[in-house]
């Protein structure tokens, strides 16, 4: 199956969107699928951010660029500009099926495209773009929604990732929604990544290791971890960077922030903390809880979208009240105070992610790609 992935992000990008169309994209290739990536171009060489779009390692696929500029008051995300590259890349490409991921900008034009060459598309749904848009401007959720509900509309099939996000979707009017998880490197992440000298290093006075990973930003809530900061015994470590990260250095005295880290090194770090504490609210699916399960770690999260499929509250972690700080206190203190109960609710996570490969993640997907091929067939027939 020759299958374009239009993407709003790709690596070297760090978030979701871009780990879970690599992911993909990877996976199609190696099960004799026919993969094509189209995505925006990073920043210029000497901008300091980004590498710049000539640096894009060697894929066994084919990785097309799309003239971008930066987010205004976010550098790190990059919107795709108009360019005739998509649409000439997919019918150079030969695709039987497009796959949009997270469609919004590049996305929609990527929906456009598909419709004129009448090839079938699957919009995969995964940022809460209308809760950004209230947190970030204070308005715009309407628009944001509008938008949105066109792209996927359009699409054959929609994917949500959790029954949460599935829920919002079909309240807003997309029609055609079926769930598709997203999936863990249990390889990776795994307990016995666990190491006792970067925990000395991390706690040198033998502390409880409560940490975060993830974009430092502000529907991200980290601040709620505070109080956490004040407790006798508790080193708060925060990985990860974004434009919160000056804010919560001064809101967070004590932590120690490690910035940005991939990999082994971010798999040794997640196996080494005692509690992963996730604060935000908006989260469609939230990754970092899965690979914290997946390195057999205790969970705290709130009870808010995606964690309410990844987490069984008392069995696989703790679920707390979105937006409340001192719940997150709470459940870390209960946790602290109880090594058997760390080590219970990690086993129990860590089992139940086990079956959660990207493998068989994406050959779900395959499932849904050859359905929405047959539905088209059986229409047209």
């Amino acid at each position: 199956m020759r299958v374009a992935l239009v993407t709003e992000s790709f690596p070297p990008d760090i978030n979701g969107v871009a780990h879970c169309a690599l992911q993909t994209a990877d996976h199609l290739h190696r099960t004799g699928h026919e993969p094509l990536v189209i995505a925006p171009a990073g920043a210029p060489a000497g901008t300091g951010s980004e590498p710049p779009d000539e640096a894009e390692p060697e894929r066994p696929y084919p990785v097309v660029r799309v003239p971008s500029l930066p987010l205004p008051g976010y550098p790190q995300v990059r919107v795709a500009l108009p360019s005739r590259r998509l649409a000439a890349a997919i019918t150079a490409h030969g695709s039987d099926l497009v796959h949009l991921a997270s469609p919004f900008v590049l996305g929609a034009r990527g929906m456009t495209a598909a419709l004129r060459l009448r090839i079938p598309a699957v919009a995969v749904y995964q940022t809460d773009l209308g809760g950004y848009a209230r947190t970030y401007l204070g308005a715009g959720e309407n628009a944001a929604w509008r938008r949105i509900r066109a792209v996927h509309t359009a699409a054959d099939r929609t994917l949500a990732p959790s029954t949460a996000a599935a829920r919002d979707l079909e309240e807003h009017g997309v029609p055609r929604v079926r769930l598709w998880p997203r999936g863990v490197d249990t390889e990776r992440f795994r307990p016995a990544r666990r190491d006792p000298a970067l925990r000395r290093e991390l706690a040198p006075g033998g502390e409880l290791i409560v940490g975060y990973v993830g974009r430092l930003a502000p529907e991200k809530n980290v601040e709620l971890l505070a109080p956490l900061c004040a407790v006798p015994g508790v080193r708060v470590v925060v990985v990860g960077d974004g434009p919160s990260e000056p804010a919560l250095r001064a809101a967070l005295p004590g932590a120690r922030f490690l910035g940005r880290r991939t990999g082994d090194e971010l798999a040794r770090l997640f196996a080494s903390l005692d509690v992963f504490a996730h604060t935000g609210p908006q989260e469609t699916f939230c990754q970092t809880v899965q690979e914290a399960q997946a390195s057999g770690v205790a969970v705290v999260a709130p009870a808010a979208g995606g964690p309410l499929d990844l987490v069984a509250h008392g069995r696989t972690g703790l679920l707390v009240p979105p937006g409340d700080a001192g719940a997150v206190r709470d459940a870390v203190a209960l946790l602290g105070a109880d090594a058997g109960l760390r080590a219970s609710l990690g086993r129990a996570a860590r089992h139940a992610v086990a079956g959660r490969t990207w493998g068989a993640v994406v050959d779900q997907l395959v499932d849904h790609y050859a359905e929405v091929l047959m539905d088209r067939t059986a229409v047209a027939a």
